[in-house]
């Protein structure tokens, strides 16, 4: 678990690389080998949301690549402009090493990783406020793998939590 202070600095260096500032303080926990994801909303709607799931980057480098790519990189949504920047709330989720998991004991508040063929989709645990039901949730999964709604029902499966800071 990281201390809200370490968020707060999580955060600092999301929104400082998405305004085109890199650089990293020197604390320790930035060095650990962390899965993270970025996430921008803009008036609730969402704006960009970009990762590394998977633990194989120093923590406070993950979370400038993925600012960076959810601001300028995900192929969903045009660059963020210069006048959207005062409008953006920023979420930083760090992620716990994503393990295996049967279907059946996939529960609301998961994180969780879909796996089916050359094909995958990753959806945070926030999501599941969006989409309460766990067969929609899965459906909308497999959807967003590329797959027809219920190949879910065929396809293995990782979860993980997270831990998430956001800025005001």
């Amino acid at each position: 678990m990281l201390a809200q202070i370490e968020g707060k600095t999580l955060l600092k260096i999301a929104v400082n690389a998405i305004n085109k500032k890199r650089g990293l303080p020197k604390d320790n926990f930035l060095k650990e080998k962390k899965g993270v994801f970025v996430t921008l909303t803009m008036k609730g709607e969402l704006r960009g949301c970009i990762g590394l799931p998977f633990p194989v980057k120093p923590l406070g480098e993950a979370v400038i690549e993925a600012a960076e790519s959810a601001a300028y990189a995900d192929p969903r949504f045009p660059p963020i402009s210069e006048d959207e920047k005062k409008d953006l709330v920023t979420e930083v989720s760090v992620l716990s090493t994503p393990v295996p998991v049967k279907l059946e004991d996939i529960k609301k508040g998961d994180g969780v990783i879909l796996e089916y063929g050359f094909r995958n989709a990753l959806f945070l645990p926030q999501v599941w406020e969006e989409l309460p039901g766990k067969q929609l949730f899965l459906e909308q999964l497999s959807i967003k793998a590329g797959l027809n709604p219920d190949d879910y029902k065929k396809a293995n499966f990782k979860k993980f939590s997270v831990q998430a800071f956001k800025t005001e």
